[in-house]
């Protein structure tokens, strides 16, 4: 087994050697993409029942920090989320 590793790594020092000295000079083509036309067909349709989001807002009384503590009334927002039918 020992003997097996050795053997390749020295093929693989070998063609290395043999690659950067110009020794073997590997050319290659480049290659391009397969062209495609494609006709006809329809895109799929999907029907979906979705809920309802409403935004706004309500006045509500909240502690506004202060030297000492007021309530005031204040806009805040809202947001309503209805189920599909």
């Amino acid at each position: 087994m020992r003997a097996l590793v050795t053997i390749l790594a020295i093929i693989v020092v070998i063609a290395i050697i043999a690659i950067a000295t110009g020794f073997v000079n590997l050319h290659g083509n480049s290659g391009s993409l397969p062209t495609l036309k494609v006709e006809g067909g329809q895109a799929p349709t999907v029907q979906a029942d979705v809920g309802s989001i409403d935004v706004g807002t309500k006045n509500a009384t909240v502690a506004v920090p202060k030297v000492d503590t007021v309530d005031k009334k204040v806009k805040v927002p809202t947001v309503a989320v209805h189920k599909a039918q």
